[in-house]
């Protein structure tokens, strides 16, 4: 194990007389390597903090430059880094923060073709990305390599962590992010921050949190967030952390694929971006569907959330969560109108184009705004989370 100089005594000086963490762990971080995909919204505050607490190596991986509307959240760039590729600036910026760590840039895209040779390096890996396709090539590289994985991820207001591949005192493996999210949403029905927004200071709480699992999971600290996903609501500053399912996805995990095509975007983003803006997925109001309820019309109303979503609040539709979907197709009606929904309508909206796309359905309408809307404007006195 490495030794801190005199130097590092000082600048480490407040985790040293921290009774839980000691000299040990702060050893422990500076012989760790991790890798931050992404140093974009999430990865810039994760990274700023890694670096003060003394990760003794970090690499840096992302393909793009700095631009002014990235300063609205980004604030490991300033004004003069403008047109800089973010992994150099970004490592400029940590090597003035902390001299003594070792820094690596990798100007590029993480492919299947580069990222078990990149992710080889390292102990831990931080996901600060904003797209599917490179979400699920982390996850299976970080299977297929046994390593863990602090995943993140925000939109407007909100924001979500988790820890996935995380090897348990047991010597099992926690849940990873196919076990989230077995099937990848259909690109025209998933907004990107561009698109939709996002309040600066989130992705600020949200990779704080990250850096704070991958010192956890270094040190030993604390619980880290394995099995276990946190939302965390910004507007409204509730938190609540979801128990995940362990369905084995990593049994299905034996080698890297071609990750654009396997979440339909294999013309690109150009193509995503395409797909967004001729988005005709049906809809319907929590007024309509009040309405369709009140006047006892024929139609299915299919719930997609969890068993333990279901039980905080429901509408008493027929619940079949998301990654049950694809194998209880028979029971979703082709001859009558269907309304499917969940908390917020990104999952049931996922599912809505996935099986219009797959099983040909017509006659399906997504809940506008899930049931968080319905408690919103139809029933205020239902419990939400």
């Amino acid at each position: 194990m490495s030794k801190l100089t005199n130097e590092e005594y000082k600048r480490y000086s407040r985790h040293l007389v921290l009774q839980e963490f000691g000299l040990e762990n702060q050893l422990k971080l500076k012989d760790a390597r991790v890798l931050v995909v992404g140093a974009g919204g999430l990865g810039a505050p994760a990274l700023l903090y890694l670096a003060a607490a003394g990760v003794g190596t970090i690499g840096i991986v992302d393909d793009d430059t700095v631009d002014l509307s990235n300063l609205q959240r980004q604030v490991l760039y300033t004004e003069a880094d403008i047109g800089k590729r973010k992994a150099h600036a970004a490592a400029d910026r940590l090597r003035a923060l902390n001299a003594s760590i070792q820094l690596t840039s990798y100007t590029l895209a993480l492919t299947r073709d580069n990222a078990l040779d990149i992710l080889k390096d390292y102990d831990v890996i931080l996901d600060g990305t904003d797209n599917f396709p490179t979400r699920y090539l982390i996850n299976d590289a970080c299977v297929l390599m046994n390593k863990p994985f602090v995943y993140a991820s925000i939109l407007r207001f909100e924001g979500q962590v988790a820890v996935f591949n995380y090897k348990k005192h047991n010597g099992q493996f926690s849940s990873n992010y196919r076990d989230l999210f077995p099937v990848p949403p259909d690109p025209a029905s998933t907004p990107n921050c561009e698109q939709a927004g996002v309040l600066g200071v989130l992705p600020g709480m949200i990779g704080c949190m990250q850096a704070n699992e991958v010192i956890k999971i270094i040190t030993g600290i604390g619980e880290p967030l394995a099995d276990r996903l946190l939302l965390l609501d910004s507007a409204t500053l509730e938190q609540h952390i979801i128990v995940l399912p362990d369905r084995q996805a990593r049994n299905a995990i034996k080698h890297l694929v071609d990750y654009d095509e396997f979440c339909g975007l294999s013309g690109g983003k150009n193509k995503s971006l395409k797909l967004n803006q001729e988005n005709t997925m049906k809809e319907v109001t929590v007024q309509e569907l009040k309405e369709m309820i009140d006047s006892h019309a024929d139609f299915q109303l299919i719930d997609v959330r969890e068993p333990h979503e279901f039980d905080i609040c429901n509408l008493d539709g027929e619940l079949i969560p998301q990654a049950e979907v694809p194998h209880n197709i028979d029971r979703i009606a082709k001859d009558k109108k269907v309304v499917v929904h969940c908390r917020s309508g990104a999952r049931s909206g996922n599912m809505v184009q996935w099986l219009e796309k797959n099983h040909g359905f017509t006659n399906l309408y997504n809940l506008k705004g899930g049931i968080l809307a319905w408690a919103r404007e139809i029933d205020p006195s239902m419990p939400t989370y």
